[in-house]
């Protein structure tokens, strides 16, 4: 453990340090108008955080909220205590930004991500691949500041490069690499088109992965293709919250395929019921809903992040001995992605886990092509790519695609098999939701 006196408390152990976090939460926000009328729109003062039911009757917070506030919404330290700003990625409407101060820099996200980083096994020493982006986008600075924290050696080459990228994981022998799972598996293509072997060439013994939660199979796919002992870990995390600091899978919850709640000091995280908006029960799904305690220049109160997870049906129970910070499902996917098909919830990471068990086929390229913006569509094609090595037909594949998805989610859909190397790459973050009209072919 990296903070032993923290991540050992037991429940109630951490709820007291919430209740004062919430406290000295609320004393802040009370000195920023902006922060005084939202919550006087709920009939309520930022003081009444410290109440026992105050942050469950605090108002929420979405984009919409902050967009209506642009540029700097929420903003509560003076402009010229702000060391950086970091920015959503703006994928619908503007991006929106978030200061940072020296302290939520240097201190707290440092803190938060050396926590993580230490409970999934990367220990000082190791040398590091940081292969997420930089600019506005928190990913690539957040693993760089944990790196530093742990004492590893860090090498920031960010996304792309892939076929140097390839040749570096053997040369440089890197211990552990943060990217998204499926630039991973890119690379894995990439280092054997140059006849680099990873399980026997490259030395990595982690991986960070972030972006976009991966399936079990996907996972046991892309381990497979790793030196011995290799082992990769979903890592969690928003904009709003600070950085990838929320949640990680380590060695203790990995075989149950799950993720451990390891900031539950700094950033209380809610599992509500997204039509309810009250805590779902053990084994139960809810969206993710933050509150950061201790960051000071944008702090967020109740924040939706549309992301939907499962409570661990035995959440306090990890051998690690962190008995009080809860265990989580990997991300299902968003409210906002879910498509509404013939009467079918249907999420992208069914479909990916459809596409990760069937063999001859491209574990990180493909799509789904739905025909309107409606939230029921009428058709649906899934398209997805053959591998040319495994020279099993295309139309195999496509077809098996469309029994299996069938068989487990009782839907017929259109399958497209493309030649390998048709479909998109992605470096960082997935899309894989489209609209398109062609989308009945």
């Amino acid at each position: 453990m990296q903070h032993p006196e923290v991540e050992s408390l037991d429940r109630d152990g951490i709820l007291k340090l919430q209740r004062e976090g919430l406290a000295g939460l609320g004393a802040r926000l009370a000195q920023c108008d902006t922060w005084k009328a939202h919550f006087a729109q709920a009939g309520m003062t930022p003081e009444d955080l410290a109440s026992e039911d105050g942050l469950a009757n605090a108002p929420f917070m979405d984009k919409s909220l902050l967009r209506d506030l642009y540029p700097f919404p929420f903003l509560t330290v003076p402009m010229d205590k702000v060391e950086r700003f970091v920015a959503t990625s703006g994928t619908t409407g503007l991006p929106v930004t978030f200061g940072m101060t020296k302290n939520d820099l240097h201190s707290l996200l440092p803190s938060q991500m050396a926590r993580l980083l230490t409970a999934a096994g990367v220990k000082p020493g190791f040398r590091a691949y940081q292969g997420y982006g930089y600019g506005l986008w928190i990913g690539g600075p957040a693993l760089d500041a944990g790196f530093s924290a742990v004492g590893c050696t860090n090498f920031p080459i960010g996304p792309g490069r892939g076929e140097l990228a390839a040749r570096w994981l053997r040369d440089h022998a890197y211990d552990v690499a943060s990217m998204s799972p499926l630039w991973l598996m890119t690379l894995v293509q990439a280092a054997k088109h140059q006849g680099i072997n990873p399980r026997n060439d490259w030395t990595l013994k982690v991986a960070i992965l972030g972006g976009q939660s991966v399936s079990a199979e996907f996972r046991a796919q892309l381990e497979a293709e790793m030196p011995e002992g290799f082992m990769s870990h979903n890592i969690y995390g928003t904009t709003e919250a600070g950085g990838p600091i929320l949640a990680i899978s380590t060695p203790f919850t990995h075989a149950d395929d799950e993720l451990q709640l390891l900031n539950e000091d700094t950033v209380i995280v809610e599992i509500l019921d997204p039509k309810t908006m009250k805590p779902v029960s053990e084994g139960e799904v809810g969206e993710i809903v933050i509150t950061t305690l201790r960051k000071e220049a944008s702090p967020v109160v109740r924040w939706r992040t549309r992301d939907l997870v499962r409570l661990s049906p035995r959440p306090y129970d990890c051998p690690s001995g962190r008995r009080g910070m809860r265990k989580i499902g990997r991300i299902i996917g968003r409210t906002d992605d879910m498509i509404k098909f013939k009467g079918v919830i249907v999420f992208p990471s069914q479909i990916e886990d459809v596409i990760a068990g069937i063999p001859g086929l491209a574990k990180e390229a493909w799509q789904i092509y739905v025909d309107k913006e409606a939230t029921t569509i009428g058709k649906m094609t899934v398209a997805v790519e053959a591998v040319a090595a495994s020279q099993r037909p295309g139309e195999d594949a496509a077809a098996d695609v469309r029994r299996e998805i069938k068989a487990r989610l009782g839907i017929n859909v259109n399958v497209e098999c493309h030649p390998e190397g048709e479909l998109p790459r992605y470096e960082a973050k997935a899309t894989r939701v489209l609209h398109r009209p062609e989308a009945t072919h």
